[in-house]
């Protein structure tokens, strides 16, 4: 068993990777992604028998790339498809150093040609390995809506003639902008899954880290780059605190600190530390300085409240929105009192975006329970554990509500 989820975090590394190197060459994103995922069929099907072998990274090359002849000699031109293939066979480049095909595939899948929605998409499916079901759920559309989507995004960046190149530096501000925000995405799916048995799918949040470690090694001067890996990093450190032996969600004010990864939160803290106020503050730089305060705090108690109430302050001013709206109410709430924290709750009821949210209704229960009002409580707890997909989410709602029954 172990050595099945070696392969599969291995294969989950070195995808992207693969595909990168293909589109370089050749440039045909559809044909190379099928190429590619034929090529992860076979090392799921033969590694585990056969061993991995000494380079992996060059079997699935090697092995996508015949695929891609195989599948260009069965089209009516012969001599074009005999002159692709020689083209094929070039050996494969060796990176240069401290670069990966997969953080220029990240800018590729953003691309200015597409739509935001359309490069979030494309940069899930291709680079963060998610399924179309998955990204579909996380943008709330049909399955088969999120098929097309993708599908025409491959298509526009072939017509816009992208290179494989990494932007040029009039782009890369924009398209940083839309490739940290997708990291952030792929990392929230891993770290609290939208749907499924499990909260954690440390496949993505591992992924997701090592993908912003790289950008933060490329860009260093850039300040949300580092802001988004010292979020990641202090987030993921409360990890293994976060549920019990049977998957069951553990709220942060009752988790056991000293289960905390103090080396990811150490190496969090630096990392923010090392650019927080010395480059334009932004939205990742304020989360991961929250996360820091809670990481610090050596339990509940010791919580810094009001440094976390002025940080959502200012985060609500640069990036408003309905979520950070809806935990500046939780820490007014820990700061003065709870029916402050419900009347700013209150705000959201008629905000499409959030108000059939099941984190509204679960953030006005947890308030409404400090507030000494069990039985409203009671009905938001459960309101919330009809509107979430997760079934570890539902499991400790409904364990919320039934505590504060009779």
């Amino acid at each position: 068993m172990k050595e099945d989820r070696r392969i599969e975090d291995l294969l989950r590394e070195l995808a992207p990777q693969v595909l990168g190197m293909l589109i370089r060459r050749h440039g045909q994103f559809d044909a190379c992604e099928d190429a590619v995922q034929e090529a992860l069929l076979a090392a799921a099907q033969q590694w585990p028998d056969d061993g991995v072998p000494d380079n992996p990274r060059s079997w699935l090359s090697a092995v996508a790339s015949r695929r891609l002849i195989d599948e260009w000699r069965s089209e009516s031109s012969r001599r074009r498809r005999e002159e692709s293939a020689a083209v094929m066979d070039v050996p494969e480049q060796p990176q240069a150093s401290g670069q990966d095909d997969t953080t220029t595939l990240l800018f590729l899948c953003c691309h200015p040609a597409l739509s935001e929605p359309s490069q979030l998409a494309l940069t899930l499916r291709a680079v963060g390995g998610l399924t179309t079901a998955e990204i579909a759920n996380a943008f709330l559309v049909p399955e088969a809506t999120m098929a097309q989507r993708i599908s025409r995004a491959k298509q526009s960046v072939k017509k816009a003639g992208a290179r494989f190149d990494l932007p040029p530096a009039a782009e890369r501000a924009e398209r940083l902008r839309v490739v940290l925000h997708v990291l952030y995405l792929m990392f929230n799916e891993g770290y609290s899954a939208s749907s499924g048995p499990t909260v954690n799918r440390t496949d993505l949040t591992t992924e997701a880290i090592r993908l912003t470690r790289l950008l933060h090694q490329l860009l260093p001067a850039e300040g949300e780059a580092a802001g988004l890996l010292a979020l990641m990093l202090l987030t993921d450190a409360r990890r293994a605190a976060r549920t019990t032996h049977d998957g069951s969600l553990v709220p942060l004010a009752e988790q056991q600190r000293d289960l905390w990864d103090t080396a990811m939160i150490d190496e969090g803290i630096a990392t923010i530390g090392r650019t927080l106020g010395k480059t334009p503050v932004g939205s990742y730089q304020l989360q991961a300085a929250i996360a820091a305060v809670h990481d610090e705090a050596t339990s509940a108690d010791e919580t810094d409240w009001p440094q976390i109430l002025a940080l959502y302050g200012v985060l609500e001013k640069l990036t408003p929105g309905p979520v950070i709206t809806l935990n500046r109410a939780v820490a007014l709430a820990m700061v003065a009192g709870p029916r402050a924290g419900l009347d700013l709750l209150a705000t959201l009821d008629s905000d499409d975006r959030i108000n059939k949210s099941h984190r509204l209704a679960a953030a006005k229960a947890h308030l409404l329970e400090l507030a000494d009002e069990p039985g409203a409580a009671r009905a938001a707890y459960l309101q919330a554990a009809k509107t979430t997909a997760s079934v570890q989410e539902q499991r400790y709602l409904v364990l919320r509500a039934n505590r504060l029954q009779g």
